[in-house]
């Protein structure tokens, strides 16, 4: 009789410890809405979660690439805009220049170069978030230098950049340059060459030499507004990959979620049922118990 009790009562505390465990399972399962918290609970499902997160972590440096490289993109377009505006207004000033006789009016206009000249120069050595834009990949230091007058005023310009451009990879296959190439950082220094060209030929009233400035700054125009156009495009194509982003993001917590996320209802459920079966056991073992004792006492 005892040895029957004592298969019992170890089979009760066996099924009390198998309740027990299952009751912290399911209690993790509704307090970290997952049903799978280790390895050896779903290998499979913890080899698609793993495979999964790895591409998100994938997916979110994209998207911090793209956030960055449109910002440096919309900076660099901040300066183009202003050295389009700067060669804009230069061929004004010289058109009014070679159509001019007084010289007052060709020393104001030469004093409004002068100051074009100025404006193009901060506006080629833009920086953003401590790097220059304009000056390829050399970064640290002004791309472009002038040389002045005992005046002050700037007689000369010198590229010190490079023609390369960094590189951004925004996806498993795309990467693109924020920044302008070195042919069209050239094209500034260009700009800045013909300025002075024609402040100094408005200033002596030399029509002639403004007239052959103005069409140098046509070309220099043209430079800028491909530029322009060059930067909207890269523009559109980082957003254009942050949208693809934002949607791969949204699909793989998706995925995530169905492979890793406990079905809530259900568990509560069986949670439930493991709790109401544990304090049975519980009321099972406390009868053994008794049952035992009394065939002691008998």
């Amino acid at each position: 009789m005892r040895i029957a009790t004592n298969t019992m009562s170890s089979a009760i505390t066996t099924q009390i410890d198998n309740l027990s465990s299952q009751q912290a399972t399911l209690q993790t399962e509704v307090s970290t809405g997952q049903d799978v918290t280790n390895p050896e609970d779903n290998p499979a499902a913890v080899n698609t979660a793993l495979m999964l997160e790895s591409q998100l972590r994938e997916t979110n440096q994209y998207a911090s690439n793209s956030a960055q490289a449109l910002s440096v993109a919309q900076a660099s377009s901040a300066g183009l805009t202003t050295l389009q505006d700067v060669a804009n207004r230069a061929g004004e000033l010289a058109t009014l220049g070679t159509g001019t006789t007084g010289t007052d009016s060709m020393s104001s206009y030469a004093t409004e170069t002068n100051q074009l000249i100025e404006e193009a120069v901060t506006a080629a050595n833009t920086e953003y978030n401590g790097q220059y834009l304009y000056g390829g990949t050399a970064t640290t230091t002004p791309p472009f230098t002038v040389t002045r007058d005992a005046s002050g005023d700037v007689t000369g310009v010198t590229y010190n950049g490079n023609s390369s451009s960094a590189a951004v990879q925004i996806s498993n296959s795309t990467s693109v340059s924020a920044t302008t190439d070195g042919t069209t950082n050239q094209g500034f220094a260009s700009l800045i060459s013909n300025l002075v060209t024609l402040r100094d030929a408005l200033s002596s009233g030399d029509t002639t030499s403004v007239s052959d400035a103005e069409t140098r700054l046509t070309t220099d125009g043209d430079t800028i507004t491909a530029a322009i156009a060059t930067n909207g495009g890269i523009q559109s194509r980082i957003e254009a990959a942050q949208n693809q982003q934002t949607s791969d993001t949204t699909n793989l917590n998706t995925q995530l979620s169905g492979t890793v996320d406990a079905d809530l209802a259900t568990t509560v459920t069986k949670l439930d049922q493991a709790q109401t079966a544990y304090s049975a056991a519980l009321e099972s073992a406390v009868s053994s118990m008794q049952i035992s004792i009394l065939n002691y006492i008998h």
